[in-house]
């Protein structure tokens, strides 16, 4: 079986989801950024995986039963390939807490390495929402390519693909930057979302 890794930032205000301020204040926007981590990790512990583990930057807790990891290394990209070599073991599937909607059929997708070598989720904005991989070193890939660019996920396509890997493409989702952004991905999500009710309450 896959396990499956959140990589996370603690929901404090003035340090999450700043792009949303204005019109939304730090505290509102630490509202939403907590809902939408709350979200996934409802998803994800749903979901039927060999693990769990939230990889956090922060205090914040892992839900009962996961692992919690503590994010290391400076950049983004070295956080990403730390990551995985932190949690090595069976095939692991990474996802962040910006796409809240996040379902269990997309996690099947995202965790379905019997065939290929790797799976990568591309994100609207340029980046990517998840990346599984059979084997965890071929996260290495990640500490060449510049992280919240237009073009992060089509490098990350390719540099797996210039290592010889087979990558199934997932579909592309939106995450959330703005509130245009967390307008659109809270109509997407169920209506029992805690990021669909926080959106409808603080972005007017």
């Amino acid at each position: 079986m896959t396990q499956v890794l959140v990589l996370a930032k603690t929901p404090v205000p003035g340090r999450v989801k700043t792009r949303l301020c204005p019109p939304l204040t730090y505290e509102q926007a630490a509202e939403v950024a907590a809902a939408a981590l709350a979200d996934t990790l409802t998803t994800v512990t749903a979901f039927s995986a060999a693990h769990q583990a939230l990889v956090i930057d922060g205090d914040h807790p892992a839900p009962a039963g996961w692992r919690r990891v503590p994010q290391r290394g400076g950049p983004l990209a070295e956080r990403l390939v730390n990551a995985f070599s932190d949690t090595a073991g069976p095939p692991t599937v990474l996802v962040g807490m910006d796409t809240p909607q996040l379902t269990s059929e997309l996690l099947g997708e995202a965790a379905d390495l019997a065939e290929v070598d790797a799976t990568l989720g591309l994100a609207e904005d340029g980046g990517w929402w998840a990346l599984g991989l059979r084997d965890a070193r071929h996260a290495n890939v990640l500490r060449t390519i510049a992280t919240s660019t237009s073009d992060t996920g089509v490098q990350t396509h390719a540099a797996l693909r210039r290592r010889g890997l087979r990558v199934a493409l997932l579909p592309i989702l939106r995450d959330v930057d703005t509130t245009q952004d967390a307008r659109i991905v809270a109509a997407a999500c169920s209506t029992s979302s805690r990021f669909r009710r926080t959106v409808q309450a603080v972005v007017k």
